[in-house]
């Protein structure tokens, strides 16, 4: 390991430091509430949770749907960085895949628990029963697993490919000083790493493949949501925009946590050297580009809906826009598209104070887009009879809550146990710009 990358392995989070110990405390009292919510769902099923005709979906779809699009924003800033052979991707990488690790895993139990007898989910595989029956592939909940899987297998390579060389040089410090059983931890992790130039020729390429197989992967996976909405004949849900909206509004949540992330490790980490200045500023100007995306998104919702859709459909969207759906609307366009705006001013880009509170909110707008969508778009019902406006209940709440709490779990055990940044790809870094100083 060169003597610059030493800083690089050592920083990592204290496990006795005062900060860390109440992050992991106030993480594991989430996680707690959210096998607690799980365990009411299992015993009592999902009447615990507010549905009801005709609001048969909330925050199971919501959350899913907001977990999701974090996972895909962030899986999308790591693989075109590294297919470009970016700069920025020395910086942010590492981080940017543990955030679309997290945001998956976080999302994986709705699919199943929404499923309203979750120990039936084997039903959905298609594994050679003894019934002789197969999965039916018209069902959105078939195509929620496999949605779900293939991005839980593709994100998770991509993280654990970019920390192989890493993991070895991890396996080679903790020899150094003695500590054997963290050697043998990383040395299993890192496949028999030995830096040869067949190790690195096999590594790029397979680090550039998955890093391709992400892009069609983030389609796929955002769309099926969208697709779940086109299923049904609800008015403003089986409109060809729905996936398109749904992709590009998503993402300002994943680069909203990217940034706010980068912040705070550049912070708690004195990652300052390989974080810097224009790092953080190209992170805040790429989350304001997004934000315009998003709201040119909700431009385009408005233009057609209102010009060109049928009166029913026009109806159904007056009540998500001006009617009891307002104020989650609202919200949404406010945080995700005009609130990141902000970051254009170049003083406000690389304040810590600044970012992350605009980061955290623009995943929070978001995520009432997708409440706008699930529960706004059934506040106008067609029915003589329907039952009360939806209301989360306590288990939804602490579904969400605890997921959160997992989210943020995982990252800290990232931050404790591997290099926030990819000690590889700095050693490449310095190694190119002393080459250029020597040709100067």
């Amino acid at each position: 390991m060169s003597d610059n990358t030493i800083p690089v392995a050592e920083a990592a989070l204290r496990p006795g430091a005062w900060g860390f110990r109440l992050a992991m405390a106030a993480a594991g009292a989430g996680v707690v509430v959210l096998v607690a919510s799980v365990a009411a769902v299992l015993v009592r099923g999902v009447a615990v949770w507010g549905n009801n005709i005709p609001h048969v979906w909330g925050f199971d779809l919501i959350a899913y749907a907001w977990w999701i699009g974090i996972a895909n924003a962030a899986s999308l800033f790591a693989a075109v960085l590294v297919l470009r052979r970016h700069g920025l991707r020395t910086a942010v990488n590492r981080f940017a895949e543990a955030a679309a690790l997290a945001a998956i895993l976080a999302a994986a139990a709705y699919p199943i628990l929404h499923l309203g007898r979750p120990w039936l989910f084997l039903w959905t595989l298609p594994y050679p029963a003894y019934t002789g029956l197969w999965p039916q592939f018209g069902s959105p909940l078939v195509w929620d697993f496999w949605g779900i899987m293939s991005h839980v297998v593709v994100t998770s390579l991509f993280w654990f490919i970019g920390l192989i060389p890493d993991l070895a040089s991890m396996r080679d410090r903790a020899a150094r000083h003695g500590r054997m059983r963290a050697a043998r931890a990383y040395g299993i992790l890192a496949l028999g790493w030995r830096g040869s130039v067949a190790h690195w020729h096999r590594h790029q390429a397979a680090y550039r493949l998955v890093a391709a197989l992400v892009l069609p992967l983030l389609l796929w996976a955002q769309t099926v949501v969208a697709l779940e909405f086109a299923t049904t004949l609800v008015p403003a849900w089986h409109q060809a925009r729905l996936p398109l909206h749904v992709v590009v509004t998503g993402l300002p949540s994943g680069l909203g946590v990217v940034l706010a992330l980068a912040a705070v490790l550049r912070q708690a980490l004195s990652l300052e050297r390989y974080v810097d200045e224009r790092d953080m500023d190209l992170l805040a100007r790429l989350l304001a580009s997004a934000g315009l995306a998003a709201g040119m998104a909700y431009a385009h919702e408005l233009l057609v809906g209102f010009l060109e859709e049928d009166p029913t459909t026009r109806d159904a969207l007056a009540a998500r826009v001006f009617g009891g759906g307002a104020p989650a609307y609202c919200g949404a366009v406010l945080l995700s598209a005009v609130l990141p705006q902000l970051l254009w001013l170049g003083a406000l880009r690389t304040r810590t104070l600044i970012v992350v509170p605009v980061g955290v909110l623009a995943a929070a707008g978001v995520w009432l887009d997708r409440w706008s969508i699930v529960v706004g778009g059934l506040l106008r019902d067609h029915m003589p009879a329907v039952g009360p406006e939806y209301a989360p209940s306590v288990a939804e709440w602490g579904l969400l809550g605890g997921s959160v709490a997992l989210f943020a779990m995982v990252l800290l055990l990232f931050g404790r146990l591997v290099p926030a940044v990819s000690m590889f790809e700095t050693r490449h870094e310095e190694s190119e710009t002393e080459a250029e100083r020597e040709e100067r």
